[in-house]
């Protein structure tokens, strides 16, 4: 089964660094574009990431969120340099936002003890989603 694999934290590596511009992070985090398939993945995997808040055009899964707004056309919504960075650190956003910072392991509140001091994705999982998430378009 590969995407349990995917599924599992993944106690991701140290932070790459980027550059924020505008309201974006304009060059991916590994230097080439993510993988959608992967991404697809990840984003149904129930243990760390997107499914458990958002809905989306993912007809395979029961029971998605209702507590974030619908994943569908958000390849419309937002650039990939705005998808990269509303998954490195969502606050930016909004401050009060539910939605875990995934790149980060600083000034956070409310972490788990498996990861204190790591970001919760790792660089690629980061950008296999974002690849993921930049073709779900209306």
């Amino acid at each position: 089964m590969a995407s349990l694999a995917l599924a599992l934290p993944t106690q991701a590596e140290e932070l790459v660094p980027y550059t924020i511009v505008g309201d974006g992070i304009p060059q991916s985090l590994t230097g080439s574009p993510g993988d959608a398939a992967r991404g697809r993945a990840l984003v149904l995997a129930r243990t760390t990431t997107c499914i458990l808040c958002h809905s989306g055009p993912f007809p395979e899964t029961r029971f998605q969120g209702d507590l974030a707004p619908d994943l569908g056309g958000a390849g419309n919504r937002w650039s990939v340099s705005q998808l990269r960075l509303r998954l490195v650190d969502a606050s930016r956003f909004n401050p009060e936002t539910i939605m875990p910072s995934y790149y980060r392991n600083d000034g956070l509140v409310r972490v788990g003890r498996n990861f204190a001091g790591k970001p919760i994705l790792s660089a690629a999982e980061i950008e296999d989603i974002v690849a993921l998430l930049a073709t779900l378009r209306d």
